[in-house]
């Protein structure tokens, strides 16, 4: 079985001040971090990043395919599906800015992508979820139940058909590439990923994220 990711790397980064992607990580652009850790999965075969032209030759140094990213999400995914190889059969999409994912997580979700189909990594919510009637009214509208809820992160693997078909589906631009396969009537399983495996959003996570490799890399914080 022949594997591909896609890693978007197209935002632009406003809350952050600059295109989160590159911003420093412990003296490494954040990226870096994120293709370590598939280049170092024995699972995947081919790399590809879709991210601004101007950003291109940041990442000369890697062995990838790169393209433009597009205006939405989901025409960065399917510029990023155009550079797919034909022999490809499971298709990971992982965000650019989500540094702290393992090799341990992409190969269980390659794992459970082959024999399921369609899997998102993911972790049980530990927080109580409220609906509220809406962002500017912010008035409770129920109390969601904790117990079957998990919030959804990346990696998400497909088989590569049902991925082709689902963004040929595609209508609008989609945050999460599981809701258009869900679009197609196809099941999607959850597979445990890591608490540790945030998405540098804010200054705030990027502090978190320094914290966690620190850590890992057993490098001192003072």
């Amino acid at each position: 079985m022949k594997t591909s990711v896609i890693i978007t790397a197209g935002g632009s980064g406003k809350r952050m001040g600059q295109p989160k992607q590159f911003l420093s990580i412990l003296g490494r652009p954040m990226i870096e971090w994120t293709l370590d850790a598939f280049q170092n999965s024995e699972g995947i075969d081919e790399i590809i990043v879709v991210l601004p032209d101007e950003y291109a030759s940041r990442l000369a140094h890697y062995p990838l395919r790169i393209t433009r990213s597009g205006a939405e999400r989901t025409d960065s995914v399917r510029n990023g599906l155009k550079l797919v190889s034909s022999d490809t059969d499971i298709v990971l999409i992982h965000d650019g800015a989500r540094p702290l994912i393992t090799p341990d997580i992409i190969e269980a979700a390659i794992a459970e992508a082959i024999k399921f189909g369609a899997v998102v990594v993911g972790v049980p919510a530990k927080d109580t979820i409220k609906e509220v009637t809406s962002n500017a009214e912010c008035v409770i509208h129920k109390t969601l139940d904790r117990s079957i809820l998990w919030q959804a992160q990346t990696p998400q693997a497909f088989k590569k058909d049902i991925l082709l078909k689902a963004y040929a589906n595609a209508k609008d631009n989609a945050t999460d590439d599981s809701k258009l396969v869900e679009a197609l009537g196809i099941k999607v399983k959850m597979v445990m990923g890591s608490y540790e495996n945030i998405k540098v959003t804010t200054p705030e996570d990027l502090t978190v994220a320094e914290a966690i490799i620190k850590r890992r890399l057993n490098v001192s914080s003072e």
